[in-house]
């Protein structure tokens, strides 16, 4: 398809699909009720914000505004804003029972700013921001908005049949929407118009999903959004709750999953959020061994109390439910199982070791609560060391369904970025993952965390001059594209970007035309293709008879084969990578059948930058190697990958 990227940035592409309309609404609000409270501080009410915050109601006949929040140990709460001027005098909150307090106001409307002034026990008062808020003012200023509008969802069908997609191609495309592309002016886009923009270009390169970075309401741009503030609220910066929801929307019109970073393991210290709102330690531990990240500067979610456990349940719920997210991808596990995370300081639980027994226990009911609520939607783990079942359905394990393959990366990418020279003394790094890749349900992710901090672009990290450079890219890419576990691709990376990720400013998107660049980018989209439509490259994903190895020990020539297998279907292929720099003639591969092959891939065509080495003979003798009936004698070009398929196998081709 010869199709210019920089013009999909200029054009609008539009136009909607689905299912019948359906109109929704902020849900009823609870009544401030000693029933429903109790259920809150018992962890029986997995919708806290059906309870708290601010709802337009009714009240005996009278329009206005309800508002509730959960402050202990404040000694006074009132709830200001544009309704009355700012005056904490005017509409003092209520203390109600187990710590809420509650407040109804006439004069409150929908679209209006609001915050709660706490006066805490040592006297101080603080303007804070809603907990619960739906709705915040754009950053710098920290007050939430009263929000209750309606959204037209088309989105039925998608709904009905969402999956976590074991046995289904997941290949996600992982986006941080201000820096993805922006406004002429250097301003942000709206979510709209990032919805046609971003879902053409997606369902143009062939991915199943995007995840999103950020997009939960924070102070700070510079934390990429990882510092939340509003645990229930799309960012401002890019429009409305309605303006997500229409992006959201768009993109499954489009066949395409969302899933959201989620970040319930720290939170900022911005005296306007969620930093001691009561005047005490109330979201966070109050021992700073337990409740401080000294990393991030951040204080550490409480996991102990009910209340706090019932906040973060209900914002995953909101997302997965009111916003129809498909999934999160749930920041910094490591940090919250462990107590001793990155500090020489630390209180070791009630049997002396080093877990977090309630984080642990919340990770576990989270989940067990997700896949009851909200069914189809997977959770996925950004976990970094060897816990135990983190994908083992709880209780025995966490019950997440995925987790990002940190071994993987650190070992692919150690490999890769060494001189090919010394690539034979670390062979079996690229073996390794077959040792325990089933031992989880793997994400093969290279995320924005490989392309920042001085750590280089992933198309800079390889040795070499630049054609060296990009083939051995090429090679990484189909490497990780071939090996089973579901994929997971940072912006920009997919067309070769030379430079860091810089969240300032939009992707260098004129690159993507440039002939080097644009044959990295072909090759992504023919991966997402074969990833797609070749059931041997994603049925097993999660199985050990998804993948044989044919030559795993060739370490003199830095050669690997592997054969990808739909153990149900039948369905299979030869993966086949020479990487070093130099030509191997007629090299020997073992396939376990006669016959003809056709070349599936290589990352050695000039479709994609390279030199377009040709195979003078794809049909495997009869004579056995590498333990399989028949061999093909393949040209393998330098720092490449071939992919080959018997001709007689049927596959639906990638039209694409």
């Amino acid at each position: 398809m010869a199709l210019s990227v920089s013009f999909m940035f200029r054009a609008g592409f539009g136009g909607w699909r689905g299912g019948a309309a359906r109109l929704a609404h902020m849900s009823e609000a609870l009544p401030l009720d000693h029933g429903h409270l109790q259920k809150l501080v018992t962890a029986d009410l997995v919708r806290p914000d059906h309870l708290l915050g601010a709802h337009v109601v009714t009240q005996g006949g009278v329009e206005g505004v309800r508002f509730g929040v959960w402050a202990p140990n404040a000694h006074h709460v009132s709830v200001v804003g544009d309704f009355n001027g700012y005056n904490g005098f005017d509409n003092a909150m209520q203390r109600l029972d187990f710590g809420f307090w509650g407040v109804f106001v006439p004069a409150a409307r929908n679209g209006q700013r609001y915050k709660f002034r706490v006066t805490g026990p040592d006297g101080r008062t603080e303007d804070k921001m809603d907990p619960y808020g739906s709705f915040f003012e754009v950053r710098p200023a920290t007050a939430s908005i009263v929000w209750d509008q309606p959204f037209t969802w088309s989105d039925d069908g998608w709904m009905a049949h969402r999956s976590e997609g074991f046995e289904q191609p997941v290949s996600i495309y992982e986006v941080h929407l201000p820096s993805w592309a922006r406004r002429d002016d250097g301003w942000f886009m709206n979510y709209r118009d990032l919805a046609h923009r971003l879902g053409e270009y997606v369902q143009f390169m062939g991915y199943t999903h995007v995840e999103l970075l950020g997009v939960m309401e924070h102070p700070f741009d510079g934390s990429w959004g990882y510092q939340v503030t509003g645990y229930y609220a799309p960012t401002s910066r890019m429009g409305s709750p309605e303006d997500f929801k229409y992006l959201v929307n768009h993109l499954h019109s489009l066949g395409i999953g969302v899933i959201l970073d989620w970040v319930p393991g720290h939170f900022p210290t911005d005296s306007a959020g969620l930093a001691k709102f009561d005047g005490t330690p109330l979201f966070e531990y109050a021992d700073p061994r337990k409740g401080f990240h000294q990393d991030w500067n951040t204080y550490i979610f409480d996991y102990g109390r009910n209340e706090v456990v019932m906040f973060l349940i209900g914002s995953a719920l909101k997302w997965l439910q009111d916003f129809h997210v498909d999934g999160l991808r749930v920041d910094a596990v490591a940090s919250m199982l462990y107590l001793d995370f990155s500090r020489t300081e630390w209180i070791p639980n009630i049997h002396g070791g080093r877990e977090n027994l309630e984080a642990i226990a919340f990770l576990k009911r989270l989940n067990e609560v997700v896949h009851h609520m909200a069914p189809g939607c997977m959770i996925v783990a950004e976990e970094s060391t060897s816990f135990p079942g983190v994908t083992t359905p709880s209780p025995f394990g966490l019950g997440f369904d995925y987790k990002w393959a940190m071994g993987w990366m650190n070992d692919n990418l150690g490999y890769f970025e060494k001189d090919p020279l010394w690539r034979k003394h670390h062979h079996h790094a690229l073996t390794f993952f077959n040792v325990y890749r089933t031992s989880e349900n793997y994400v093969l992710a290279i995320s924005h965390d490989e392309v920042v901090h001085l750590k280089k672009s992933m198309v800079m990290k390889m040795p070499g001059d630049w054609y060296a450079q990009r083939a051995g890219y090429r090679a990484f890419l189909a490497l990780m594209w071939a090996t089973p576990g579901k994929k997971l691709l940072f912006m920009g990376q997919e067309f070769a970007q030379p430079t860091e990720w810089n969240h300032d400013v939009s992707l260098p998107w004129h690159l993507a035309d440039h002939p080097d660049h644009r044959g990295v980018l072909n090759l992504v989209r023919r991966l997402n293709g074969l990833y797609r439509t070749r059931p041997d490259w994603h049925v097993a994903d999660t199985k050990e008879e998804g993948m044989l190895w044919v030559n795993a020990d060739d370490v003199e020539n830095s050669v690997y084969a592997f054969i990808r297998r739909d153990p149900v279907g039948g369905a299979w292929s030869v993966v086949v990578a020479n990487l070093t720099p130099v030509y191997c003639d007629v090299y020997p591969v073992g396939v376990p059948q006669g016959g003809a092959y056709r070349l599936l891939l290589s990352t050695d065509d000039g479709e994609f930058g390279g030199f377009g080495t040709q195979q003078p003979d794809l049909t495997a003798r009869e004579e056995g190697w590498h333990g399989q009936t028949h061999h093909l004698r393949l040209n393998l070009p330098p720092n490449s990958v071939l992919v080959l398929a018997p001709t007689a196998e049927t596959i639906v081709s990638d039209d694409r």
